[in-house]
């Protein structure tokens, strides 16, 4: 009897991975190198003003420091009723609405013109750009001693030239001074972005229209302004946030006087000669509170515009 053999039967080998770390570890390790940074921007903005929020719940003077009671919200009922702050919301909406819509009417011409080919358009655009990049305390002072100063100011200098009066620009039309300071420092960030709305375009579509027969008018009326109009919205909300914040022009050129006095220079007015910390600091709650409603609006605006150019890409 022949004794039968079976082959082994070979059993399929198991490959083992390396256990994965949980979804929730590889999250925290992605995210780690960014704490610091978290931990910085949390130490620098969020605290100051916590401690803003708290001292607005408070009547308290510096010059009496062992004088201080919990009043509630009886700083913001007093800064809302002051008639000092209530000019300077005033003056602060002026001020805002007019140097935004001369800024972006500016740099919309000034962003047509440099959106054409000529000769020199590099140094003509640098040269443009050059009074965005000036501090804004010396572009203020630039203004108000260079330009504005009756005795030896270049615009008066340019009208006694011609024999046209010798105004004090300052005291005359003070509002109207300070617009100017920063029409002439925020037009080059209008243009900025108007000009990257421009270069944006569908060149075909706009070779198009003028094969059909579209004039320039037609073709910036039809094709180019709708086509702008996120551009021209995100520049009036960027430009809106910073502009309601602003304090370097009316402190140097005016002091907050002759009806210049905005929000910002009314919290330093109420903080450092008035000793209010508790006013001031609810005066500048309510004024970062309309800063991030209009930041919320601009951030909208340029998710809108992200959105737009994915979608084309």
């Amino acid at each position: 009897m022949s004794a039968t053999t079976t082959a082994p039967v070979a059993t399929p080998s198991v490959r083992t991975d390396p256990p994965r770390p949980p979804a929730r570890l590889k999250a925290w390790t992605t995210r780690a190198p960014l704490l610091p940074a978290l931990v910085f921007m949390i130490a620098v903005t969020q605290l100051p003003f916590v401690a803003t929020l708290v001292i607005s719940f408070f009547d308290w003077n510096a010059l009496y420091p062992d004088a201080r009671s919990f009043t509630g919200f009886g700083n913001y009922s007093e800064v809302l009723g002051d008639a000092d702050l209530r000019r300077s919301v005033w003056t602060t909406i002026l001020l805002t609405v007019a140097v935004v819509l001369a800024s972006l009417v500016l740099g919309l011409l000034l962003a047509l013109l440099l959106d054409r080919r000529f000769k020199g358009r590099g140094v003509v655009r640098t040269l443009l750009i050059a009074p965005f990049l000036v501090v804004p305390v010396a572009a203020a002072l630039l203004w108000k001693h260079v330009l504005y100063n009756p005795e030896y100011g270049l615009l008066n200098g340019l009208l006694g030239y011609v024999g046209g009066p010798q105004p004090d620009w300052i005291s005359n039309t003070p509002l109207l001074a300070v617009e100017a300071a920063l029409v002439w420092q925020w037009t080059p960030f209008m243009m900025l972005i108007l000009l990257a709305g421009l270069q944006s375009r569908d060149q075909q579509q706009i070779e198009a229209a003028r094969v059909d027969g579209a004039s320039d008018w037609q073709i910036f009326r039809h094709l180019t302004l709708p086509h702008l109009r996120r551009y021209l919205e995100l520049g009036a909300l960027l430009g809106s946030i910073y502009i309601v914040q602003n304090f370097d022009a009316v402190f140097t050129i005016t002091s907050g006087g002759l009806g210049t006095a905005n929000l910002p220079y009314t919290v330093y007015q109420s903080f450092y000669q008035a000793h209010e910390n508790g006013l001031a600091s609810a005066a500048g709650v309510l004024v970062v509170i309309g800063s991030i409603i209009i930041a919320t609006f601009a951030l909208r605006v340029v998710s809108s515009l992200f959105r737009e150019e994915v979608g084309r890409a």
